[in-house]
């Protein structure tokens, strides 16, 4: 079990090589250094993974045999390891993001090679993961050569949790939906630059603002949002790369800074994390560029305490720790030789649910 020492993460993988499944890692934040690397659950391509805010139940998108779905596992409190509880799966290729609830009622998911999101509903109790209730299917074309079709490549709950959004690369929209009796209805959508394939979304803590990271135009959205409606409207975009760099790039995860205070960007190809300073009305000033110490950060995140900042480099399989200054937001090199093979995605335990556990241990 974690405490505010030592802090448990997951590490999703691609198991095209090395990688058999998600590994398990513990962060040292007193020495400030990632140890304990090991196979937590044997799945086949768990790419994205999403935990409960209980730190009870971690699902992940799968490959089941000739099927793509979604696997359930329990977290054992005391190692951290993982137990298959269940999976659901369908024909066709894995889903490439997911994302549950508060309440851990609903799982999303959104599947790039089909274009649709699905909800499926879940026993709050057992973790186990029920048949899609409801599928939303996008449809449509972009002018760049990989838009041929709809790739849905994110799905996730508004802060209030009234709705839900699936921001569409394939199609360079961002729908906006709502769950009823868990069936899914359309509320808006938005269309933003063609040929700049969104791909990721933020929320800003505070403000009614979110944020979009787009794959192929490497910028950096800002979105008003309305909470009433759920309605969008775009208003600075910004570059996450230096002007003069050429090369190819493809814009990867985007995280916000639970204050509210700064937004961090990955770019594949220029290999870096683009950092931005937000002001008191949510828009957006250039910091830095950090380089990733490895080839290809499909994904990064900020660890609870939000001290550090752990890169994953798929094509170099490695994971990047920085110490992340709270009121700068530059980061600073630690450790960089951190062995994960085909790493894709990085997920903490919830620190809220270490403090009440630590806290109920005293009393």
């Amino acid at each position: 079990m974690s405490n505010l020492e030592k802090l448990t993460g997951y590490v999703g993988t691609y198991t095209k090589g090395d990688s058999e499944g998600i590994y398990r890692f513990i962060l040292n934040t007193k020495l400030g250094k990632i140890e304990h690397i090991q196979l937590a659950g044997k799945v086949d391509n768990p790419t994205y993974l999403s935990i409960t805010k209980d730190n009870k139940f971690i699902y992940s998108v799968s490959k089941i045999g000739d099927l793509g779905g979604v696997t359930s596992f329990s977290v054992e409190k005391e190692t951290g390891m993982l137990q298959q509880i269940n999976d659901q799966g369908s024909a066709g290729s894995p889903p490439c993001h997911l994302s549950t609830n508060t309440n851990n009622t609903v799982l999303l998911t959104a599947n790039y090679h089909k274009g649709t999101i699905e909800v499926h509903p879940v026993n709050t109790n057992t973790g186990e993961i029920q048949p899609p209730s409801s599928i939303a299917t996008h449809t449509g074309s972009g002018p760049d050569p990989r838009q041929e079709k709809a790739h849905t490549h994110y799905s996730g709950f508004t802060p209030d949790e009234k709705y839900f959004v699936a921001v569409e690369l394939g199609i360079d929209k961002i729908f906006t939906y709502q769950l009823v009796d868990n069936q899914i209805t359309q509320m808006h959508e938005l269309s933003v630059k063609a040929g700049s394939g969104p791909r990721h979304i933020v929320f800003h803590p505070t403000l009614p603002l979110a944020y979009v990271m787009t794959e192929f135009s490497s910028e950096v959205l800002v979105l008003k949002y309305n909470a009433n409606d759920g309605s969008f409207e775009e208003i600075q975009a910004l570059s996450t790369l230096p002007s003069d760099f050429t090369v190819n790039n493809q814009g990867s995860a985007i995280h916000i800074s639970s204050d509210g205070r700064f937004v961090y960007a990955g770019n594949r190809g220029h290999n870096s994390i683009a950092s931005f300073v937000v002001d008191s009305t949510g828009m957006l000033t250039f910091l830095e560029h950090t380089h990733t110490e490895g080839d290809w950060p499909r994904d990064f995140s900020l660890d609870p305490t939000e001290t550090y900042l752990i890169a994953s480099n798929q094509e170099s399989s490695n994971l990047v720790l920085f110490a992340r200054d709270k009121e700068t937001g530059k980061l600073h090199l630690l450790q960089s030789d951190i062995t994960v093979p085909d790493p894709v995605c990085v997920k903490f335990l919830s620190i809220f649910q270490i403090i009440i556990t630590l806290f109920l241990s005293v009393f």
